[in-house]
C-alpha cells in the first residue's frame, strides 16, 4: 500500500493516458469501418486514392 501512495500520481496519469490512446484507437477503428479516410482529406487529389479504396 505504501508504493501505491507513494506513486498514486503517476498512476493516474498512467490511466489517463492509456484511456486517451483506447479511445483513439477505438475512433480510427469506427472511422475504418465506417470507410472514412484516417487522413481526414478526402480522396480527390490523392495520388494514392485509387489503390487503398477498391471498389467490390
Amino acid at each position: 500500500m505504501l508504493w501505491i501512495r507513494e506513486n498514486l500520481s503517476t498512476i493516474i496519469i498512467c490511466i489517463v493516458l492509456l484511456a486517451s490512446v483506447f479511445a483513439v484507437i477505438v475512433h480510427l477503428v469506427r472511422n475504418k469501418k465506417k470507410g472514412k479516410s484516417s487522413c481526414g482529406c478526402g480522396c480527390e487529389n490523392c495520388p494514392m486514392g485509387g489503390s487503398c479504396h477498391k471498389e467490390n
